[in-house]
């Protein structure tokens, strides 16, 4: 059964714990906040994950992913967004085609969400169910011809599926990634930070492959150029002064060359 969405913005209605700050007007994923480049690894403000590159535009990207828990403190409200998609990894970049689900806090409870997202628009809720322990596929296509972007995202453990073929005036195809991300609230005014992560232990893709001119292959295929990303939060952020932050670290890739987990980590405070 394929469900279809009008576009929806994803909003928030509570109030960040301790600070009683309203909560951001609305939840933005998007392109990646590089912050230091050493060797083949990256680290970022808000992505976690795996990125390939290559001199010629990327078709399409897949994966799988077993959607994680959301552990929540005592009135906390965080966020984490897992997905795959195409773009919105070079510092030049400016647009990401993606679709994946939340595991998020609202008020010290848990909640989950599917979506799909063609920044710079807002994303777009999917109602396929998302529960832990649920597996996802998720694929992304892109015609550069017809500028037309085709999302299909699966909940595997229930059968329920949501396809939908969008036009995208300029579509970035430099890269393809795996990802869990630490979104960004946007006020009203358009302003955007990035927001506590979720606690969400340990995410596990596999089954990544990309796409390039009729090749396929998995994130270690020497046909391109694989980065590891790893999201480092900072603990003197003065947007959540009582949050202390947390990193996100992937691990090394499987003998397939297309799976590994991504673990939450806390950050210690100043001097700890």
């Amino acid at each position: 059964m394929v469900k279809r969405l009008a576009p929806l913005l994803i909003c928030v209605a509570v109030l960040s714990a301790g600070s009683g700050a309203a909560a951001p007007a609305e939840l933005r994923l998007g392109i990646q906040q590089a912050l230091l480049v050493r060797g083949g690894t990256e680290t970022s403000a808000n992505w976690a994950g795996y990125a390939v590159t290559h001199r010629k535009p990327f078709a399409s990207v897949t994966g799988k992913w077993v959607q994680p828990a959301a552990t929540c403190a005592d009135l906390s409200s965080t966020y984490s967004a897992f997905w795959v998609g195409l773009g919105g990894f070079s510092k030049s970049s400016f647009a990401v085609e993606q679709t994946g689900t939340l595991a998020n806090c609202s008020g010290g409870s848990p909640y989950y969400t599917a979506w799909y997202e063609l920044y710079p628009k807002p994303p777009v809720l999917v109602r396929i169910g998302v529960r832990p322990g649920n597996t996802f596929s998720a694929t992304v296509s892109v015609s550069r011809r017809t500028k037309t972007v085709v999302i299909r995202l699966k909940n595997v453990t229930t059968g329920k599926l949501f396809t939908k073929k969008l036009r995208m005036a300029r579509p970035d195809l430099e890269s393809a990634e795996w990802v869990a991300e630490a979104p960004s609230g946007c006020d009203y005014s358009g302003n955007c930070a990035t927001l506590p992560l979720t606690n969400f232990g340990t995410v596990a893709f596999s089954h990544a492959t990309a796409t390039v001119q009729g090749h396929k292959g998995r994130i270690s295929d020497p046909v391109w150029s694989a980065t590891t990303i790893e999201l480092h939060g900072d603990p003197n952020d003065p947007v959540h002064p009582s949050q202390a932050g947390a990193n996100a670290i992937p691990g090394a890739l499987g003998g397939d060359g297309g799976s590994f987990a991504v673990t939450w980590q806390p950050l210690a405070p100043p001097g700890g």
